[in-house]
């Protein structure tokens, strides 16, 4: 009798043990998507409602956010966050995408191109990213507003919308692991936060022009290049800024620095600049996220 109580209880135990074993392990992705930086885009003829291309593209975007999606639940992703980040943030055809992947849409929101990260994330991808305003080259190069910003810097260092994702992300303890964009954006991007995996979908020949892959192609090297990250995503660390953050922003004109002086924590550099001193990179973007969407009107 003893016998039998002892090997019912050994029997559970390894029930149990391999019940453990198989459950699947929890890795819970954010996907920020950008327009520019996405294979075949070179100018405002596919970037908004009013461009003829518009309409392809935002589908040709959708594929891209799709290749990514598709790659990382091969990877073992078990939870998908797809942030809309481009112009008005309703571009992505978004009853293409699997039912249980969530979608954050429009403008103004909290945490800006990263919406919806938490600590509760495992890794981050950036599908269609493009280089800063700061740099001579890059197909549209721009940081966050190209109509109003000739320079956005963090700590003394001209900084891209790659970065300040990551250093949201980071903010979090969650790794940004993969990239796709053109040639020019994805070196900048390694150089401001470390080697990751990118997908380089188009070589930059000017501001509006590129040598670039197919839709087709673009779509499978992505999802190569997240299913390479993601396996690799424990020897990515998140981008850590310590301290507090000096947000440095050039306008265009010169009124755009004077109002925006008024505000507290801020610090008149020159005409045209403005720095502002706050306590983390969610701080520096909700001050990006203000001006992005205050009075754009002044002029000289």
């Amino acid at each position: 009798m003893k016998t039998r109580a002892v090997l019912s209880i050994v029997c559970l135990a390894l029930g149990a043990s391999a019940a453990t074993a198989e459950a699947p392990r929890k890795l819970k992705l954010l996907v920020s998507i950008d327009m520019e930086g996405i294979a075949g885009v070179v100018t405002a003829d596919q970037l908004g409602p009013s461009g003829f291309e518009y309409a392809r593209f935002r589908e040709f975007m959708t594929r891209e956010a799709l290749a990514a999606v598709s790659a990382a639940r091969e990877a073992g992703a078990t939870e998908i966050v797809v942030a809309d980040s481009h112009g008005n943030g309703e571009n992505l055809l978004i009853e293409q995408f699997p039912a249980d992947v969530r979608i954050v849409r429009s403008w103004p929101r909290p945490l800006a191109m990263m919406a919806g990260i938490d600590a509760s994330f495992d890794a981050a991808i950036l599908i269609g990213y493009h280089a800063s305003t700061d740099n001579p080259r890059g197909v549209r190069a721009h940081t966050f507003r190209s109509a109003l910003f000739t320079h956005v810097g963090v700590n003394g260092k001209a900084v891209s919308e790659g970065f300040m994702s990551a250093a949201l992300a980071g903010q979090f303890g969650v790794p940004v692991v993969m990239a796709s964009g053109d040639d020019v954006a994805m070196a900048e991007l390694r150089a401001q936060i470390g080697s990751i995996e990118t997908a380089e979908v188009k070589r930059a020949l000017g501001f509006h022009s590129a040598e670039t892959l197919t839709p087709a192609a673009a779509c499978e090297l992505i999802g190569r290049k997240v299913k390479a990250a993601l396996a690799r995503r424990a020897e990515r660390k998140p981008l850590k800024l310590e301290g507090p953050v000096a947000l440095e922003i050039s306008f265009k004109h010169y009124m755009q620095a004077e109002v925006a002086a008024y505000l507290p924590g801020s610090e008149r550099l020159d005409a045209h600049s403005v720095r502002f001193r706050v306590a983390s990179p969610s701080e520096a973007v909700d001050v990006l996220t203000f001006l992005d969407n205050w009075d754009q009107e002044l002029t000289p």
